[in-house]
């Protein structure tokens, strides 16, 4: 029962992580879900009801099931790197927190913008999009 009972808390983390935005928040609830199917795999082999795989008493009756063993370890492997892999990703990757479209600059002018008019607005008369560096910049100069 309390097998049980971590495995659903795990997966209940696991899955409130993986809805947040933070890509840090991602990796660790792909963490704990691997945490959570490693349990549910040990779990398969009967750990309440046998012993050890491996004893001094070879009776199939009592020995567990070295194969749910085995996948745990397989799995633990493949979870490691996927982690590391999803961590390169985290450390090398662009942020997406960004509100719009990349700056046209660090005064956030277009090239084609008019000196004389209030708004600034690219070749097309569209005002450009600004991100929140930009917009954290122009209150921070008012």
């Amino acid at each position: 029962m309390f097998l049980a009972l971590s495995i659903g808390v795990l997966v209940t983390g696991a899955v409130y992580l993986l809805l947040q935005r933070d890509l840090l928040r991602v990796i660790l609830g792909f963490v704990l879900l691997s945490h959570a199917v490693n349990l549910l795999l040990f779990s398969a082999g009967g750990s309440d009801r046998r012993g050890e795989p491996l004893g001094g008493d070879l009776d199939p009756g009592t020995t567990a099931d070295p194969l749910p063993q085995a996948f745990v370890l397989t799995a633990i492997v493949i979870a490691f790197a996927i982690t590391i892999y999803l961590l390169v990703l985290a450390v090398t990757g662009s942020s997406d927190d960004v509100d719009g479209p990349a700056e046209h600059g660090p005064g956030g002018d277009a090239a084609g913008s008019s000196e004389g008019s209030d708004q600034d607005t690219d070749s097309d008369g569209t005002a450009p999009a600004r991100g929140r560096v930009a917009g954290l910049e122009e209150e921070a100069g008012r």
